[in-house]
């Protein structure tokens, strides 16, 4: 929805309750000036006035479901903008200064490395952005082919210890079973599900990592991925709300973090596409996270 539309649905709402609330201190007053020994207009009297205020109430629920929907879009703009232009400008740094200046070759291909790194960073923004507009349409079969979920989560792994700067035993896999594990579905959808939970593991821990991943069989026909990070920790009121598309999580360690707010929601948009969902625990601020993903188990015909 545009900002303009959320505007004029905000305003609709607060002059509707303006209204009501006008109303129903009109039908106060004329409740005073009644007969009151008379029933019909006594009884009619309380029928509109508990409709007016039921009519209040959800009033009220949507107006401030809006302004929050606008505050957590408010929030998205300024962190896609955020992450568009902190690149955007250190590029053109760079740029200007290989322009500018004659630099030993050390120096050139040090330059060279800092740039791809922000081009990384930047195509990462767009393709969290488009995958969280993908994740919304309605799913189509035609790329689904049944993947090895467990050999995916270890390459995933892998990649994230590169794109991290990761040791082995900041990242690790503490479990996974031997056997094929299969899951029907998109292999690439499913390997950013996988790097969206390591991201976000990487990114809301301790300067010390440690980060477990555990692949597991609760039951014969679903596949559990466990990811369990040392970092801030979710308060027990937002552990729902912290999948919601463009929520982030609002303590004062969180907001330092950067991001979009789309990782999560693509995380469990994925996972329920799939016939599965994605939950997350956590004893509270400081306590550290874990996050889960259900997925339906197939097996090879």
């Amino acid at each position: 929805m545009k900002i303009t539309s959320r505007a004029k649905a905000t305003a609709f709402f607060i002059t509707l309750g303006a209204c009501l609330v006008a109303l129903t201190i009109a039908l106060n007053v004329s409740w005073i000036v009644l007969n009151w020994r008379e029933v019909v207009p006594l009884v009619l009297g309380v029928i509109l006035f508990g409709v007016i205020i039921a009519g209040v109430v959800i009033n009220t629920i949507f107006l401030v479901r809006e302004i929050r929907r606008n505050e957590q879009h408010d929030s998205f703009l300024n962190a896609v903008t955020h992450e568009l232009k902190t690149p955007i400008a250190s590029l053109r740094l760079y740029i200007e200064t290989l322009e500018s200046r004659q630099l030993d070759d050390a120096r050139r291909r040090e330059f060279y490395h800092n740039m791809l790194q922000d081009t990384d960073r930047l195509l990462g923004t767009v393709e969290q952005v488009l995958k969280a507009s993908e994740v919304r349409q309605r799913s189509t079969r035609k790329n689904w082919a049944e993947v090895d979920f467990g050999k995916l989560v270890a390459e995933s792994a892998e990649m994230s210890r590169t794109r991290h700067h990761l040791k082995q035993e900041e990242l690790r896999v503490e479990s996974l079973p031997v056997e094929e594990l299969l899951v029907r579905g998109n292999a690439e959808e499913l390997k950013t599900l996988v790097l969206n939970l390591f991201d976000n593991a990487v990114k809301y821990s301790d300067t010390k990592k440690d980060i477990k991943v555990e692949v597991s069989t609760p039951t014969l026909d679903t596949i559990s991925l466990s990811v369990h990070d040392n970092g801030t920790g979710i308060p027990k009121s937002e552990l729902k709300r912290i999948f919601k598309r463009f929520y982030r999580a609002q303590s004062e360690k969180t907001k330092l973090v950067k991001g979009t707010g789309l990782g999560l929601f693509i995380v469990r948009s994925v996972a329920r596409r799939y016939g599965g969902d994605a939950y997350a625990e956590s004893a509270g601020e400081g306590q550290g996270s874990t996050f889960f993903v259900k997925l339906p188990r197939v097996y090879r015909a």
